[in-house]
């Protein structure tokens, strides 16, 4: 049956792909095309969903054409996308009413703060897992409510409709304003601060407290069901799954079983250990998130650390200081010294997500002395995603009780053999890599060709699952803590910075 074929559409950060599966989980084409970032104002970040919509098509075509395929040989195309960024549309004419506010935009951030009140940000934790932040889709919404002219009245009319990136794709691939399906996913949902994580239902109490009418809202489904059939360029192949990126990236890691984890490196990194039907509250600065939920069977939950800035800062390094040319020459360079120099960075450059939740912070390097070169700082990029992913590793297991002896990793920083073996070094535990390291289209994939019966469970695709590359701990204990105290002197000097 190698020539039973599934799609995966992965709507990022910078860069819309769709990637083509075999049964055997390989991959078989892929096409790749990046949309624009758009800047407002300091810590404002957009994306043109439009754009977005037409580049979606576009990596759809060339994927197919890659591959030699025609539409109807496909299975099911699944999707996967950036989390909390969000986007409203006019229903009648499909077209959005404003930019999509990207997830790292802190323009809510005194919403947040006003809407936490006595409460701070813990006012609707209980029921949604999640802190007020400006990471979250919902007081997203209700800034676009208040701030976009007449869009409120509209809205209430039911003229407007809410999504995240997930939505606006199935939307308008199942027809957009010929009949398109108006849903969600759970894990997208769980992203949003307006889903109870226990009835999986939008929250009164909440919208209420943002001000959200019920009436923009997408219905909320499981990640892996048919929610209809596309139309245009896939017209007829059943749209069977939708899982936000790291979500999607636990199911393409087959982390199915409690204590199972993996970390995907990114624009950000995003770790997520399965702590099974029952959501665990956290009490160290994670979030409480759905980490899928197959048909009708019960949900599974996951415990998320999530860093704002980990390949960005390479992007940075690379971009604004124009130190390297390319993203892979970082590697080079940082080898060419032994270690960092007594130099760190704290990239907090939208404040700081996981464990701390700080929208005041803002970015540091300190240790600097006139022994540090371009090299040193190389190497303190790469060690700044270690030592973050650290400290989300330590307030899981504070959390949870389970201690981490292996991770999984994925993402484009994993070609790097020198950070994995730093991370390696300063977690005490083998790093493995797996053979398809697209694990986040991977994971949508697997989870629509379940939908369609291409896979029949979850044991099957464990099987797919291989090992690639696997880096294990070479630091002394006494020089992991050293540097690890090293690193909390530079956060604490990365605080309070923002005073806006």
């Amino acid at each position: 049956m190698t020539d039973t074929y599934v799609a995966a559409i992965d709507q990022g950060t910078t860069s819309s792909r769709c990637i083509i599966f075999d049964r055997d989980g390989a991959i078989v084409a892929v096409d790749q095309r990046e949309h624009r970032q758009i800047f407002p104002r300091p810590g404002w970040v957009e994306h043109d969903a439009t754009e977005i919509w037409s580049k979606v098509q576009a990596v759809v075509a060339g994927a197919l054409a890659a591959a030699g395929l025609r539409a109807d040989q496909l299975s099911a195309v699944g999707i996967t996308n950036q989390r909390e960024t969000t986007v409203l549309w006019d229903r009648t004419t499909g077209k959005p009413v404003h930019n999509a506010i990207v997830w790292q935009d802190t323009r809510t951030a005194e919403l947040c703060a006003a809407l936490g009140g006595a409460d701070g940000q813990d006012r609707f934790r209980d029921r949604t897992g999640l802190p007020l932040a400006s990471y979250f889709a919902g007081p997203k919404v209700a800034w676009l409510l208040e701030h976009v002219p007449g869009l409120r009245q509209r809205a209430a009319n039911g003229e407007i409709a809410f999504g995240t990136v997930d939505s606006w794709l199935v939307w308008n691939l199942t027809g957009g304003t010929d009949g398109g399906v108006h849903v969600t996913d759970v894990t997208n949902a769980s992203r949003t601060m307006l889903m109870n994580l226990e009835t999986l239902e939008w929250d009164q109490s909440v919208l209420d407290a943002m001000d959200i009418p019920a009436a923009v809202l997408p219905g909320i489904r499981s990640s892996c069901e048919v929610y209809g059939r596309a139309t245009g360029q896939l017209a007829g192949v059943p749209v069977a799954a939708a899982l936000g990126d790291q979500q999607a990236a636990v199911f393409g890691q087959t982390c199915y079983a409690v204590g199972d984890a993996k970390n995907t490196y990114g624009t950000g990194s995003f770790l997520l250990l399965n702590t099974g039907n029952r959501p665990v509250p956290s009490a160290n600065g994670l979030i409480t998130t759905l980490g899928y939920r197959l048909g009708g069977d019960a949900p599974v939950y996951c415990l998320e650390g999530s860093i704002a800035i980990t390949g960005a800062l390479v992007q940075w390094f690379r971009d604004q200081l124009g130190i390297i040319g390319e993203a892979a020459e970082i590697e080079d360079l940082a080898a060419g010294v032994d270690d960092n120099g007594g130099a760190y960075i704290v990239p907090a450059f939208s404040g700081l997500f996981a464990p701390y939740w700080r929208s005041d912070a803002r970015g540091v390097i300190t240790g600097l002395t006139r022994y540090v070169t371009k090299a040193h700082l190389a190497r303190a990029v790469l060690e700044a995603t270690s030592w973050q992913t650290r400290e989300v590793v330590d307030a899981m297991y504070q959390d949870s009780g389970v201690r981490l002896t292996s991770l999984r990793v994925d993402g484009g920083m994993t070609a790097n053999g020198l950070l994995m073996q730093h991370q390696a070094d300063v977690l005490g535990v083998p790093v493995t890599r797996p053979v398809v390291s697209e694990t986040t289209c991977l994971g949508a994939a697997y989870a629509a060709g379940l939908a369609t019966g291409v896979w029949s469970d979850l044991d099957e695709l464990r099987t797919q699952w291989r090992r690639d590359a696997e880096w294990t701990p070479r630091m002394s204990e006494e020089e992991r803590e050293r540097e690890y105290h090293n690193w909390h002197k530079a956060v604490q000097r990365s605080l309070g910075w923002y005073e806006g």
